[in-house]
């Protein structure tokens, strides 16, 4: 029997950032090593449209609406250098050894034209209304819309978050997917 095309979405359990490498006219797009998205709280995706109105007769007549535009927010409970390079750049340096190593990452002038990349996100296996299944979320193009919320909180955790504009795939035109599993079927590691 197939799968019912309608399904309740319960909680995100993991999230992955994929930079795109290349994006071929004709062929297919690549991807570089999946980077996890730690404490992965929120993936919010959102859209917007243009809608035209033809009026005559003093009436309305007809109306077209196109998608003009998607978007993406995550949050997430941990800090991650790796996943600050693969949206905003940077270069990452790991120096010392213990007990005094340190891990910097810098963003410089260099890099003002933010990298391309995936996002993929998941729910937690009966996240859907399949026993034992899941659902994915796959933006298969996006860059940074906005500086990442970064910094401190006074006597409380400080949360990660970032807003990621999504276009369409050149090679495919792909810009969202959805994907329902019968059984959990884990992100991708590209192994």
């Amino acid at each position: 029997m197939p799968l019912s095309p309608v399904t309740k979405l319960y909680s995100v359990q993991d999230c992955k950032i994929s930079p795109l490498l290349t994006d071929p006219a004709a062929g297919a797009a690549t991807y570089g090593d999946p980077i996890d998205v730690p404490g992965i709280q929120t993936m919010a995706i959102s859209g917007s449209m243009e809608t035209k109105v033809l009026r005559g007769d003093n009436m309305k007549l007809a109306s077209n609406s196109a998608l003009t535009d998607v978007s993406v927010q995550v949050t997430h409970a941990k800090l991650s250098v790796a996943v600050l390079a693969a949206i905003l750049g940077g270069a990452s340096t790991a120096a010392g050894t213990t007990p005094t190593q340190t891990l910097t990452w810098d963003l410089s002038s260099d890099d003002a034209t933010l990298p391309p990349f995936k996002l993929e996100g998941i729910t937690p296996p009966n996240g859907v209304d399949i026993i034992g299944g899941d659902l994915h979320w796959i933006l298969h193009k996006c860059s940074l819309s906005a500086f990442p919320d970064l910094g401190f909180a006074q006597e409380d955790f400080r949360v990660v978050s970032f807003t990621a504009a999504a276009d369409p795939l050149i090679s495919t035109g792909k810009w969202i997917t959805a994907v329902l599993h019968e059984t959990y079927t884990a992100i991708d590691d590209g192994s």
